[in-house]
């Protein structure tokens, strides 16, 4: 961020928090972060102080940017929020004890703090749910509704239509019922879908039908005729939607990966689609993003390639997000949820 100028500072005393803001965005977006950010601080430090009983010294909190912090105050620093933070920057915080992510994907902190004990605290954000559960939605009607074939006959000057299944007959499959799972199949329940769901444990779900455990899957996959992942990356994910797993896909089935590339098996999906098992495949992230130009993704015509845009951050309710959870912090040393480290989620 070297083309910032330094933000101002209050005068800081033993009883503020120094809370820095760690990313790899450029300057514009690195300050409308810091804006809404401050904004959110300010309005949650006021909100605490008209709800709580007046006694003791009240809680002062300076968000800065990560540059601005001399050597004595980085290795004072305790909380930090983070979204794509350089692991540089921070193993350069030696007493970090918990860190706010404004991002639901946490694998690249969980890499960066393998040999540390930090908290790593996701983001769970309603609006994020929302968006993500909006988008699943969304690609999963243009399946059910053969927009894939529809588009390729327009382009080729083909008049022809093809019998509608009624969405009840749809089966589909959410791999992963975390909170932006759940809300994604509760969705799709709502729009008359016959949903099914798969966690690690056992979990229980209005209206879906609920599998775990290694057998769990298998079930799940033969169920799916559209398969939609919203599962983490980690070490048990990384390649789970493999040649084996896409096998087990009923005839004419398709795909929609809006979690982490890594999670699908690239050239064993290529090879699917390519041999007609698999219908089609809607990706929003990649193994590598932005998605090289020279990707068969981009040209094949059983592929529709987004620019990772399923579930964007929304800034001002992150942004509450995370200026709630430090400031509980701050107030009664209580932190939120965070990540187990031997899963990663």
């Amino acid at each position: 961020m070297n083309g910032l100028p330094a933000l101002p500072r209050d005068d800081a005393s033993a009883d503020t928090r120094l809370v820095p803001f760690l990313a790899r965005v450029d300057d514009a977006l690195h300050a409308r972060w810091i804006d809404e950010l401050r904004i959110a601080f300010a309005d949650e430090l006021a909100r605490r102080a008209r709800s709580a009983t007046p006694s003791g010294t009240p809680i002062r909190i300076e968000l800065v940017r990560f540059a601005d912090l001399s050597d004595v105050e980085r290795a004072g620093v305790r909380v930090a929020i983070v979204a794509d933070a350089d692991p540089a920057e921070l193993a350069a915080l030696p007493a970090l004890e918990w860190v706010q992510s404004l991002w639901a994907g946490v694998e690249t902190l969980v890499d960066a703090f393998r040999e540390r004990d930090v908290g790593i605290a996701r983001l769970v954000d309603p609006r994020l749910a929302e968006a993500m559960a909006e988008a699943v939605l969304a690609w999963t009607l243009y399946l059910h509704r053969d927009m894939p074939r529809y588009l390729a006959q327009q382009r080729a000057g083909i008049w022809a239509d093809h019998e509608l299944v009624p969405a009840g007959a749809r089966r589909v499959g959410v791999l992963g019922l975390g909170a932006l799972g759940e809300r994604a199949a509760r969705t799709l329940v709502g729009a008359g879908f016959d949903v099914a769901g798969w966690s690690r444990s056992a979990k229980s779900l209005d209206g879906v039908r609920t599998f775990h455990g290694d057998d769990g899957l298998a079930a799940l996959l033969e169920r799916s005729d559209v398969l939609v992942v919203v599962l983490p990356l980690t070490d048990a994910t990384r390649g789970l939607v493999d040649a084996d797993a896409l096998a087990r896909l009923p005839p004419d089935a398709s795909l929609v990966n809006v979690a982490r590339g890594p999670i699908v098996v690239e050239t064993d999906l290529l090879a699917a689609l390519d041999d007609g098992r698999l219908a089609h495949a809607v990706l929003d992230v990649f193994e590598v993003e932005p998605l090289p130009p020279a990707h068969p993704y981009w040209s094949h015509p059983g592929v529709t390639v987004m620019p990772h845009v399923a579930a964007p951050t929304d800034r001002p309710s992150a942004s509450r997000v995370a200026a709630r959870a430090i400031v509980t912090w701050a107030a009664s040393g209580e932190r939120p949820e965070t990540v187990d480290p031997r899963r990663g989620y």
